[in-house]
């Protein structure tokens, strides 16, 4: 909207630290910190109160469990009462999973690591009170929450934010890490509790809420009354949804006293104790879920906003409770737009069930980042393969497409980078035409694309078919002035995207961070390339590599004498390989040592300085750091040539004891060769006439054997024979 449209933006970020689910685990997070720091160890105390913590848990959360289950029988008994769902099906054993089951798997999950810490046989030393804990914390914190949670004074509102600092901080230092841009204004719920108040007061005044007994609620069919006014317009299909309003509401949506009818909302809640307060003309009390984003975006945006995102699962009923709520505040004639667009985000999943926090299946983004299986480029790739209204389970394919496509990229970035060193000054001109309108074809692509409610699926194929056009076409007749313009509009459109960092769009630069070997080397690096290019076309020539030849080439690069630390590593580099190639001339060495030498250099001395020269048929070598790409593929090469080394070993080996047992075998004489208990009657060469119990043996066998002696015989002579002549 910004960098592509031009658009003014203001972009406001609310964070909700005060609602129903950050209170009981903000609060629950002070009671687990009073607890551990009031027993330092692991006393029969603390284990006798995570054993009844345990007990809670299972009980609730886990009901086909026995009563009382003891720690060591749990492992046994969750095998067989809950088999279905660890084998990956429904709890009946008859569907496929869903959500209940992933509960379940967590449920399970967390009383398994409760097991472990309880049952654990060392608790002393302070790294075992540390595993203690991290195995014991979610069953103890809604334990001791049912114990002293209502204990917790209403007026200490840090106990509640606390914990939401933390993870706003870790928030906006993930959104960092994926080179996600801050919002302009940042606005928490705690900060606005008495603009919350004045605003639910006007609502009231406007005749669109009313008091009941355990705080405000906003009145559907008085809303509905003045005209234009419509409730539930996002998802009009959910206005009787039970189960979403519960989510809504918590238990307000069953506390029936005082609503007028049930789909009523709340705006202000009677706090109940344990739970944070503020002075209200209706009582102490906290906001409505609902309330704190219509108040927070109409008091930094004004009584009109273009565009509000979320979550698809908040259209219903938290976005229509916004809706009605502000347009309730802002007009008492009906019919005012609050919003005039929705922008509601599609969720990831893993194997087809949502990624929540609730469900603990989840990765975070610094573990994900830390491990290396992503960096900020490739998750923001895999994002815009997909529309930002759909859902995405990453897959490996997805993971694939994604990296098929990054690389393509780069490889189209580093071969227009590579004009800069090696221009091609020879160029015809007679493609410019023919990639300047495949260049116009994909900018107008790009525009309608994004366009069409920013589909970046369709910007990203319109951007590989251009590099695809680029990679086909005749450089031979391609201008550089022409290849650098498409290298300019693609890197423009990555970096709108988000995938070059903090690079500026519009500066005219080409190429994305990751391309460009370290400053400091160039000097020697390329000094190096142009060197062995010349030393290969020569050798492949079989031309002069006569040392007064060599020495006449390596004098046309002079690098400076003096370097910089970070360059002496390059410079060493160069001059070895320079000393090198003269030693190889002064012994008079073959062309195909040169060559040797030469890609010992790139592949060896080089490659472990992080630098890649890659040979072109017909071109200088093209100098690229070595990534993650190329370590796989050279992983992969290396991998299939030492499964090949090890394939033809076994076969020596397999081939050696062949011999081996060859080399015995033909010790043995024929006429002793069936000399066993088989038989018992043999002719004078030895073949047997008789079986043990004295029959003759049938003429179909005798044939054989006559056969099989016939066999050892030459070979047993054969072997007379070596041993004869040596």
């Amino acid at each position: 909207m910004k960098d592509y449209f031009g658009f003014d933006v203001q972009f406001v970020q609310n964070i909700t630290d005060i609602d129903d689910k950050i209170i009981l685990r903000g609060r629950q997070a002070h009671l687990l910190s009073n607890f551990q720091s009031e027993h330092a160890q692991i006393t029969e105390d603390v284990q006798t109160t995570t054993s009844k913590a345990f007990d809670a848990y299972i009980k609730k959360n886990l009901p086909l469990l026995s009563p009382g289950l003891k720690p060591e029988d749990f492992n046994k008994e969750s095998a067989e009462k809950y088999a279905a769902v660890i084998q990956g099906k429904s709890v009946d054993g008859t569907g496929p999973p869903g959500d209940k089951e992933a509960k379940i798997k967590m449920h399970l999950k967390t009383a398994g690591k409760a097991v472990t810490a309880l049952l654990s046989p060392s608790k002393s030393a302070n790294e075992d009170v540390a595993k203690f804990w991290e195995g014991a914390e979610d069953v103890l914190l809604p334990y001791l929450d049912s114990l002293h949670g209502t204990s917790i004074s209403s007026s200490d509102h840090g106990i509640f934010t606390a914990l939401t600092k933390k993870y706003e901080d870790r928030f906006n230092t993930d959104m960092e890490a994926l080179n996600v841009l801050p919002p302009d204004v940042v606005t928490r719920v705690s900060e606005y509790v008495p603009q919350i108040v004045a605003f639910t007061e006007r609502i009231v005044s406007n005749g669109f809420a009313y008091q009941a007994g355990d705080g405000v609620y906003f009145d559907i069919a008085a809303f509905e009354k003045v005209k234009n006014n419509h409730y539930a317009r996002l998802e009009p299909w959910n206005r009787m949804n039970t189960d979403l309003q519960a989510d809504g509401e918590g238990a307000l949506s069953t506390n029936k006293s005082g609503k007028r009818q049930d789909s009523d909302f709340s705006l202000w809640k009677t706090s109940k104790p344990g739970e944070p307060a503020w002075d209200s003309p209706w009582g102490p009390g906290r906001p409505g879920w609902h309330i704190e984003c219509s108040v927070m975006a109409s008091e930094t945006l004004g009584s009109q906003i273009d565009i509000h995102s979320g979550g698809i699962d908040l259209c219903f009923p938290h976005h229509d409770n916004e809706l009605a709520q502000s347009e309730a505040y802002w007009s008492t004639e009906g019919g005012h737009q609050w919003i005039n667009y929705f922008l509601h985000m599609g969720h990831l999943s893993i194997s087809g069930s949502k990624m929540s926090k609730s469900l603990k299946n989840f990765t975070t983004i610094r573990e994900a980042l830390a491990r290396g299986d992503w960096t900020s480029r490739s998750l923001r790739i895999i994002f815009l393969l997909g529309g930002w209204h759909d859902g995405i389970e990453i897959t490996d394919d997805m993971k694939k497409a994604g990296a098929s496509f990054e690389s393509y990229v780069t490889n189209f970035f580093l071969r227009i980078k590579d004009l800069e060193i090696h221009p091609n000054t020879t160029s015809t001109g007679t493609e410019d035409a023919k990639i300047k309108a495949a260049l116009d074809s994909a900018k107008s692509k790009v525009h309608e694309a994004l366009a069409d409610s920013f589909d970046t699926p369709a910007a990203i194929r319109a951007i590989r078919g251009l590099i695809e056009d680029w990679n086909t076409a005749d450089k031979a007749g391609l201008s550089d002035d022409v290849s650098r313009e498409l290298g300019v509009f693609v890197t423009r459109i990555l970096r709108i995207f988000g995938l070059d960092g903090k690079a500026d769009p519009n500066d005219g630069g080409i190429g994305w961070s990751g391309i460009d070997i370290p400053e400091a080397s160039k000097e020697f690096v390329y000094a190096a390339s142009r060197l062995r290019d010349e030393i290969r076309q020569r050798a492949i020539a079989k031309d002069d590599l006569s040392e007064e030849a060599l020495n006449s080439l390596i004098t046309q690069d002079k690098p400076s004498k003096q370097q910089d630390a970070a360059a002496v590593p390059y410079a060493e580099i160069l001059s070895v390989f320079q000393e090198d190639l003269l030693h190889l001339s002064q012994q008079k060495a073959q062309a195909k040592d040169f060559l040797e030498l030469s890609d010992r250099l790139r592949d060896v001395h080089l490659w472990k300085a992080g630098v890649y020269l890659e040979d072109r048929t017909n071109a200088p070598a093209m100098v690229r750091p070595v990534d993650a790409e190329l370590r796989a593929e050279r992983e992969q090469k290396e991998s299939i040539a030492r499964q090949k080394a090890e394939a033809k070993q076994q076969r020596e080996r397999e081939e050696a004891e062949k011999k081996s047992k060859l080399a015995e075998q033909a010790k043995i004489s024929p006429k002793e060769m069936f000399k066993t208990d088989e038989y018992s009657a043999w002719d004078d060469d030895g073949v047997p006439t008789k079986d043990k119990e004295g029959a003759e043996v049938p003429k179909s066998k005798a044939k054989k054997l006559r056969k099989e002696w016939e066999k050892q015989k030459k070979l047993h002579d054969e072997h007379l024979k070596s041993v004869n002549s040596s």
